[in-house]
């Protein structure tokens, strides 16, 4: 269950980050943001990263396995990129508005998930 859990956690997580990193480039067509200054982004930004990290370092310590999880730190690594991209192009295509998924796209997510597959070999 640990291991389940880290993965909501870090699939909340990277929610915040993906919104964090790359919601601000959608502000130009939000009339209460469009003029907003990069300072007062930031700000933004970092604010919503906040709650990131509240819900990311959790999630490690809940799955590293010297804390009792099912992860080592290099597995706990790879989960979090392939739940990073796979978040990313959710958020991407339905609510960052930056179009379909080309097959180039779907080629290096492959890639990835083919990293988790080799960082979970024995």
């Amino acid at each position: 269950m640990r291991g389940f859990y880290t993965i909501i956690l870090l699939t909340l997580s990277n929610i915040f980050m993906i919104l964090a990193w790359y919601g601000h480039l959608r502000f130009a067509a939000m009339p209460r943001f469009s003029k907003v200054g990069l300072f007062t982004i930031i700000l933004i930004s970092w604010g919503i990263a906040f709650f990131e990290y509240c819900v990311q370092v959790p999630a490690n310590r809940l799955g590293f396995s010297e804390y009792g999880g099912p992860f080592s730190m290099w597995q706990l690594k790879v989960i979090q990129e392939a739940v990073s991209l796979t978040v990313f192009a959710v958020l991407a295509v339905f609510l960052l508005g930056s179009g379909a998924m080309r097959w180039n796209h779907a080629v290096s997510f492959l890639l990835i998930v083919a990293a988790v597959y080799f960082a979970f070999m024995k």
